[in-house]
This record gives C-alpha cells, sequence and structure tokens, in this order.
C-alpha cells in the first residue's frame, strides 16, 4: 500500500475548519492553472491557426516549389522553358511531390471605361490544380481549360472588381506592352477573394493558350512548373532534391532551369509568421511561471499548516523524503484538476470559435475574417505533458524545507 499517495488523498478531501487557508490556497491554484492552460491551449491553437491560414493561402495562390528559367527574374515578364512528358515523369517520381502543372505570367493592363489597373495574368492549363480557388469563389465559378479550344473566360478578385467597376459576366480588354502591342478580350466568369493582398492586388486566371500567343512560344514553351508537396515541413529537403534533379542539365532549347520555393518567393510573410512563434513562446513561459509561482505558493502554506503532522510523521519513523513526497501527491491532485478544467475550458473556446467564428477579424490588416483556430492532439498531450512536468519539477525546491523541521520542536510547540 502506497502510504503517502492515501494520506495525500485523505488530506485532500478533509474539512477540518484549520484548514480553510489551505483550501482557499488549493482553490486558487486550480483556478489559477486552469486559466493558464486555458490560455496555452488558445495561445498555441490561434497562433498555429493563422499560421497555417496564411500560408496555405500563400502556397494556393502560388505554389510550394517553382521552376522557371535560369535567366528570368522575379518580374511578370519571364524567358520561357521547354518541357516534355520525361520533366514531368521525372518530378512526379520524387517522393513527396503530389501534383505539377504548367503556367505562365504576364503583365497586362486593364482598360475599362473609366480606370486602367495593372495586373499580372497567370496562364493556366488543363492539369492546374483548381482546389484552393473554388474555395475562395465569392461569385461564379471557375472556368475549364481544354487542349483545343481556347476560352476567354477569366477569373479575377474581388479586389480587382470592386476597384475597376467591373461585375460577374463583364467584358473587359487587357493591353499587353510590347512589340507590337497586343490586346486580348475577357470575360468575368468567376471573382475570388483570398483576402491575401500579395494575390487579391493583381493576379487574374486565364487560358494559358492566349499567353503563349502574346508571347509568339511554341506549345510545349511555358513561364515555368508549379509542384506542389504533401508536408511543407519538407520544402528546404524537396527543394534541394528538385534542384539537384533539374538545375544541372541543359535542355534542347538551351535553357537551364531555376528552383524556387515559396519561403523564397515571398520571405518577408514567412519570417512575419516565423516571428510568431516567439511571441506564443514568451506567453507560455509567463503563463507556466504564474501558475508554478501560485503552486509554490500554496505548498509552503500547506506545508507551515501542516507543520505538526510533519513533525508527528517523522517522529513515527517517516523519512523526509517520503513526506516530500505526499505533499508532492497532495499538489499534484491540485495540478491534476487545473489541467483538467483549464483543458476543457480552452478546448471548448477553440471549438465554439472554430464553428462559429465568434471572433471577427479585420481582414485588411490579418487576411482573415475571424480568428483561425487550429486544434492539434498532438500540441495538446505536448502543451499539457509538458506544462506539468515544469511545475512539479519547480515544486520539488521548496519541498525542501520539510527537511528542516524538526519533530521534537514541532511536537512541543502543539
Amino acid at each position: 500500500m502506497n502510504v503517502e499517495y492515501f494520506i495525500a488523498k485523505r488530506l485532500a478531501s478533509s474539512k477540518e475548519s484549520g484548514n480553510r487557508l489551505s483550501r482557499l490556497m488549493s482553490v486558487v491554484a486550480i483556478i489559477s492553472i486552469a486559466l493558464g492552460v486555458a490560455v496555452m491551449i488558445l495561445s498555441v491553437a490561434i497562433v498555429t491557426g493563422f499560421k497555417k491560414e496564411i500560408s496555405d493561402k500563400i502556397v494556393g495562390g502560388n505554389s510550394h516549389i517553382q521552376i522557371t528559367n535560369f535567366d528570368s527574374n522575379y518580374s511578370f515578364e519571364t524567358n520561357p522553358i521547354a518541357v516534355n512528358a520525361e520533366v514531368f515523369e521525372e518530378l512526379n517520381e520524387v517522393e513527396g511531390v503530389k501534383h505539377v502543372q504548367k503556367f505562365i505570367t504576364k503583365g497586362g493592363i486593364i482598360k475599362t471605361e473609366h480606370d486602367n489597373q495593372g495586373v499580372m495574368l497567370k496562364g493556366v492549363d488543363a492539369d492546374f490544380d483548381w482546389k484552393f480557388f473554388s474555395d475562395c469563389i465569392a461569385e461564379g465559378q471557375i472556368f475549364h481549360v481544354s487542349d483545343t479550344a481556347t476560352t476567354n473566360d477569366v477569373l479575377i478578385s474581388k479586389k480587382l472588381a470592386q476597384l475597376l467597376r467591373l461585375k460577374l459576366g463583364d467584358k473587359f480588354d487587357v493591353y499587353f506592352i510590347q512589340e507590337p502591342p497586343r490586346v486580348r478580350r475577357f470575360t468575368i466568369c468567376g471573382i475570388y477573394s483570398t483576402q491575401l493582398e500579395e494575390i487579391d492586388k493583381s493576379l487574374v486566371l486565364c487560358d494559358i493558350k492566349h499567353l503563349q500567343k502574346i508571347y509568339g512560344w511554341e506549345e510545349n514553351q511555358i513561364s515555368g512548373l508549379e509542384i506542389n508537396i504533401y508536408d511543407i515541413k519538407n520544402i528546404e529537403t524537396l527543394s534541394e532534391e528538385i534542384t539537384d534533379l533539374v538545375s544541372f542539365k541543359t535542355y534542347d532549347d538551351g535553357s537551364r532551369l531555376a528552383v524556387n520555393d515559396v519561403k523564397q518567393l515571398y520571405p518577408h510573410l514567412f519570417a512575419w509568421l516565423d516571428l510568431l512563434d516567439t511571441n506564443v513562446f514568451i506567453i507560455l513561459l509567463l503563463t507556466i511561471a504564474v501558475a508554478g509561482f501560485n503552486m509554490v505558493s500554496g505548498l509552503l502554506i500547506m506545508l507551515l499548516e501542516r507543520t505538526s503532522m510533519i513533525g508527528i510523521l517523522k517522529s513515527l519513523g517517516m523519512q523526509s523524503v517520503n513526506i516530500r513526497k505526499l505533499f508532492l501527491y497532495r499538489t499534484a491532485f491540485i495540478v491534476v484538476k487545473g489541467f483538467i478544467i483549464g483543458n476543457i475550458i480552452g478546448i471548448a473556446c477553440c471549438l465554439l470559435q472554430q464553428h462559429f467564428g465568434i471572433i471577427k477579424l479585420d481582414a485588411t490588416n490579418y487576411f482573415v475574417n475571424t480568428v483561425p483556430i487550429n486544434l492539434n492532439i498532438f500540441h495538446l498531450i505536448l502543451l499539457n505533458v509538458s506544462s506539468a512536468f515544469v511545475i512539479m519539477l519547480v515544486l520539488i525546491v521548496p519541498s525542501q524545507i520539510i527537511t528542516k523541521i524538526s519533530p521534537e520542536k514541532t511536537i512541543r510547540f502543539e
């Protein structure tokens, strides 16, 4: 029989009037831990949710990895690369690659009766993955690209539509500044809204064959390839692997290929997202510190109130290490209660926000309409286990006071 656990359990259920202060401190400690755990769960869920939401939007509007001509820069005007079935086959065989698709980009100017606006047209082929933009459709629908006919339908952002006073079904002209200048008329079949300024301010999706004709390229010539992968955590590794695969070859048209991942294309956005990790770390550190301080205070009060009991137990032959274990059991009961209540509160708040979007945000500043939530079971387990371990570890030091208590003096005083 575990004597220390038995006594600690009896102390936890004690209703004696002499224990009012310790019971009050126990309640305060439980509330402190519960609130701390709830705050930690919400902090981690919100920040990871925010990072996931923004990174998904950046990747959805572009891709994880892009392959372009080595001589191209980061402007909308690109030098072509010639791709064949062999290139697609090699890339699709790379473990971790989810999808490969063609694209062409070109700058243009939308001219309406009242307004002009510079945009980036992105030509997509029949292999384009529409999942992201389908989820972002505000009005209308996506267009379909076939291998035979060329469609004049385009997808335009809600921001551009409002700026140019265009609506679903409207036609507009795009002027391409080159020699000789070219113009194309398009029809709006869908209006999307990603709420990400980097995408919404300029991106127009169209049939890839339009831009091939504007550039004067062959059917197999494109601006580049977009590669989506299964896990963004592997982006650096896969980027290096794909670089080794394609960057050291010279193709039939004399071009060489460059590989860039989305973190290289949008370093400022990902640096901002990484900065959020520091904020979460500080919140977690402060929360655990406050909870630990309250638990230390509670333990010291319990020790002072039970000084005579400690003396009696020592006089009966119980070792200091066993008495310390007894009080650590007692505080562990408080910690467990606090964690259970805190998890219920934190998870409930997360689920309410996740399903009902109670707390709203200004999409102009935060790129999302509501506070995003990413409730991950692994995060919850890690958060609970690590926090409980740190708090119990902190309590070992003040429990050393038990070794200083003399049974002779405490019994005589009593």
